[in-house]
This record gives structure tokens, sequence and C-alpha cells, in this order.
């Protein structure tokens, strides 16, 4: 039996592995759960140890990467990602396997044979690890893990028209008119994604620049923003709190 840990705060993706990896050949007992870079620390730092390890890059408190510099770890690390494969070619370099979400059986299970087949060379993990981290220590997420009725999708940022909150659920609005539920609420999104991209107009949306037609005075101090998507049926306020720094943001966009 193969003892892994998951590191991951998203509770979707944590339940997609869950269920890839029921249906794998491989038997894999899940120790724990860890859902921050502070929590694994002081997890590891009790001396827990397990055979491999699937973590996220990105987590609520920072890189998952500072986990592994501050700690001596020397268990194999799969990262699981929403970045795509181009930025990834290193970590294949690197020695370090990495699946892109949502995570598919046939790729859990052919890095699941890589890591039994190297796993003597994963004693000096650490420092491959570290060699990489500066290549993702200023990149944002290009994807995030939705859900569409039972589907789970990873859905392309540049594809997001605009999230929005109504009942306590929060939604994404893709260029086609689609509609997911997304997990994070919108103070956790606005942490993740790009500033230069996305705008938080106001308490019920965050918005992408790439469809946004112009915008115009409405109210006297506030600004109504004309989106090239009009079919969506979603009209977007901006307060006069952040009318200046949405003029600003868009003329240095």
């Amino acid at each position: 039996m193969t003892k892994a840990i998951i590191i991951e705060d998203e509770k979707l993706a944590v339940s997609a592995m869950l269920h890839v990896l029921s249906e794998i050949s491989f038997d894999v007992h899940i120790e724990t759960v860890l859902g921050s870079v502070a929590e694994a620390k002081e997890y590891f730092a009790s001396g827990a140890k397990a055979d491999i390890i699937f973590s996220d890059v990105q987590l609520p408190d920072g890189f998952s990467f500072e986990i592994f510099k501050s700690t001596e770890i020397k268990t194999p690390v799969i990262f699981i990602t929403a970045y795509d494969e181009y930025m990834l070619n290193a970590f294949e370099h690197n020695g370090i396997d990495y699946l892109l979400k949502p995570v598919s059986t046939k790729e859990l299970e052919k890095a699941l044979f890589k890591y039994r087949m190297l796993e003597k060379h994963f004693s000096n993990q650490n420092e491959a690890v570290q060699r990489f981290v500066h290549q993702f220590e200023n990149r944002r997420k290009n994807r995030l893990l939705v859900k569409r009725g039972l589907e789970y999708i990873s859905l392309r940022l540049e594809d997001v028209v605009l999230f929005y909150t109504e009942n306590k659920l929060v939604y994404v609005v893709d260029t086609a008119g689609k509609k997911y539920l997304s997990e994070k609420n919108l103070t956790e999104l606005e942490e993740m994604l790009d500033n230069s991209r996305f705008f938080r107009a106001n308490r019920q949306y965050i918005i992408h620049i790439n469809y946004i037609k112009g915008f115009k005075t409405f109210d006297r101090v506030k600004l109504l923003v004309d989106l090239n998507i009009p079919d969506i049926g979603h009209h977007i306020i901006i307060s006069q709190e952040n009318s200046s720094q949405f003029r600003e943001w868009m003329y240095n966009a």
C-alpha cells in the first residue's frame, strides 16, 4: 500500500482527486489532506511521513514550494496545478512530475508508475524544487477548476468574462455565456487572479478586461461598464469609491 498526502485547499479538487484514486490500479491510502502552507509545515515538522505527496502549487497562504524549502522532506511530490503544459516543461526536466487539473485516471497512473521506477532519484528532490521556485513565484493561475452539474471542468481564465456572487454562491461566466460554480469566494478569487487582467468592480462582480468594450458615467458619480458580450445579461456598475481606480486600470491596460 502506498501512503499519500494531499496538499490542496479546493474541496472540489480534493473530491476529484479522491475519485480518480479510487479508480486506479495502485493501492493508495490517503493519510491526510492539508489545506495551506502553514498547516503543511506544522504537519511535517511533527515528523510525519508518507510515500508520496500530491500537492497543488498555489495555496491560500502562498506557494507550496515554501513547504519544501523550509522543511526537509525527501518524499517524492506530484504537483497538481492549473498551469498549462508549456509552463510546466521545466518540472519534467527537473525530474518532478505534474498533473494538470482536472486529473485523469491515465495521467495519475502514469505519474505513480514513474515515481515508483525513479524512487531512488528523489532523495535530493528539495534541490530540484528550489531551482524551479523562481519560475512560479510571480506567476498567476491561468486555469480554474469549476463545476457544472456533476462535471468538474478546467476552465481557461482567458475565457472567463466575469465572476459574480448571488445567493451566497459564486458563479463564473465564460465567452459562450455558460455559467459554472466556483468554490472560491470573490475575495479569494481577487487574490489569486492577475490584477492586470481582472478588476473587482464592486461587491458582486469581478470582470475581465478583454471583454470590456467601454464605460460611461452613470448616476453622476458612478460608471457603467459596457461589455462586448452583451447577451449574458449582467450590468456592471463601478461604485464611486472604485471609479478612479478603474479608470487608471483601464488607461494602463
